[in-house]
């Protein structure tokens, strides 16, 4: 019924909200029922439930650029490493859904606002400039979660997430060292 509540207050506000943005408002009401109602409370506390969020929005994104780029890409070193991304964190999301769902934590299903206009703008790409861009946003991307994963890594609450972070943040950073390399040979 809480959830309702969030889906139909979420849908009269006059600005849309992204998939991030609405799960993150679902998790918001969730953390603040405190009735014994599992269906409608989180099993996490908010920090963590913004960090499971955080990490999906990223590794959807993840996904969605490294198909793009192997079917636009015209560099194979960057076709390898954009398989890779939609395997790796294709695997990961899939992980991260699993424990989400354990503790009633609402991801997004969709590209949020920001990787949505990043994806439009990689797409409008050709050729060497694609490519370019592509290499770009991973690194800025793999930077950013690496960061993520290391924050919840050291202060995370919930044990299940902070052992996905931990888990994960050495093949973000493996990520990131072979998409600068690939950078540093364009």
């Amino acid at each position: 019924m809480i959830a309702a509540a969030a889906i139909s207050f979420a849908a009269c506000n006059s600005e849309p909200k992204d998939s991030k943005e609405t799960a993150d408002s679902l998790n918001e009401v969730k953390d603040s029922t405190n009735t014994a109602d599992s269906t409608s409370t989180m099993a996490s506390s908010e920090h963590d439930a913004e960090f499971a969020t955080e990490a999906a929005a990223g590794g959807m994104s993840e996904v969605e650029f490294g198909k793009a780029a192997l079917t636009k890409s015209t560099n194979a070193k960057v076709k390898e490493f954009a398989n890779m991304m939609v395997n790796d964190h294709g695997k990961a999301n899939q992980e991260l859904m699993l424990i989400a769902k354990s503790k009633n934590i609402s991801l997004p299903t969709s590209l949020d606002e920001k990787h949505q206009k990043a994806l439009t703008d990689l797409n409008s790409k050709n050729g060497a400039d694609f490519d370019k861009k592509y290499v770009d946003l991973m690194v800025d991307d793999h930077q950013k979660t690496l960061d993520l994963m290391e924050k919840q890594s050291e202060h995370g609450m919930d044990a299940e997430l902070t052992a996905f972070a931990k888990k994960t943040a050495p093949i973000v950073k493996a990520h990131l060292e072979m998409i600068k390399n690939i950078k540093k040979s364009m």
